[in-house]
């Protein structure tokens, strides 16, 4: 595990921002920014951490974090369904093939849980037994396993927007994608959180739901693009305490972003008005953890050097500028 003195030393030079014209045109997401040129997508994934749907502050070796995880992830699954890459030059970057993207996020749970208004705990407790089109039973508890995993679809907003959670219905009737696209769509979402899940556990890790997104490419094919079971789009509890913590009615144990959400929370901050200044503290905090998902869910040890992300990048991308 990189040291905390690292992580501290890495603040400086944190990656907020890129600039780079020739790549093509930009698109700047909450935390990737997006080139495309010549039928390639540049994804440059940087720093940023965003909760809430805003983006709250940069996190050391973040973006190198999500995107080398994507990496492990997009291996390991793509007999399931094919993926955007060509390649990675970078630790931060992927290039990939040039997608439309679909404007639905398939989101699987395993478990009867989250923190925000919107989600399917907060949903279950003030009564609601219906979420995305599925039912759910009276008598379960905070972080109850479901028998199956569900699916429940969300919009993807425009940046600065919310997403909205609705079921197959809604989408079919706002004719964003065909029934054939979206049952596609979601038989490989299901597919991929159990292959999550598998090798997830064999590292004792609960993967407990997580988001895809899907693109069409020039030939009309759908293959998954962005990132995948990392935890910016995902959550993981640690296995060995589940059951105790779940039984005691204790919070799980985490390794995802929910930390810093979670911090957010005890200040009042879900979204709306001014964003708390992040301590330095809470920033290594969150990059420790970060780094210890990588580490426990691939089984492989994170590197990193301390230096000028921006000027490492215009190196490796030297041969597309």
């Amino acid at each position: 595990m990189i040291t905390q003195d690292k992580l501290l030393a890495q603040i400086p030079y944190c990656l907020n921002a890129t600039d780079f014209p020739t790549l093509g045109a930009k698109y700047e997401g909450k935390v990737r920014d997006n080139y495309t040129k010549d039928g390639k997508r540049f994804i440059i994934v940087t720093d940023r951490l965003s909760a809430f749907d805003r983006v709250i502050t940069l996190i050391p070796f973040k973006g190198q974090v999500l995107n080398q995880m994507a990496k492990f992830w997009f291996e390991q699954t793509k007999d399931i369904i094919g993926n955007h890459v060509i390649e990675f030059p970078d630790p931060n970057v992927v290039v990939g093939v040039e997608c439309k993207a679909l404007p639905v996020e398939l989101v699987v749970r395993g478990y009867l849980t989250g923190v925000t208004s919107t989600s399917v705990w907060t949903h279950y407790k003030n009564g609601s037994r219906e979420f995305c089109g599925n039912k759910l039973p009276d008598g379960m508890k905070r972080d109850q396993k479901f028998d199956k995993p569900i699916l429940t679809p969300s919009t993807k907003a425009e940046h600065g927007s919310h997403d909205e959670s609705v079921s197959r219905e809604q989408i079919l009737a706002h004719g964003i994608i065909t029934a054939e696209q979206f049952d596609f769509m979601a038989d490989s979402a299901m597919k991929l959180y159990a292959r999550g899940v598998e090798i997830a556990a064999k590292q004792g890790i609960i993967l407990v739901d997580t988001k895809y997104e899907f693109g069409v490419t020039p030939e009309g094919k759908i293959v998954l693009i962005d990132e995948m079971h990392t935890p910016d789009s995902s959550r993981f509890w640690f296995a060995d305490e589940y059951e105790k913590r779940f039984a005691e009615g204790q919070d799980q144990k985490k390794i995802d972003k929910e930390y810093l959400r979670e911090w957010l929370d005890a200040r009042g901050f879900r979204g709306e008005g001014e964003i708390p200044v992040v301590p330095d503290e809470i920033r290594v905090e969150t990059a420790r953890r970060y780094i210890e998902a990588y580490e426990l869910i691939t089984g492989q040890t994170f590197t990193a050097e301390v230096g000028d992300v921006g000027e490492r990048l215009a190196a490796n991308l030297a041969k597309y500028l």
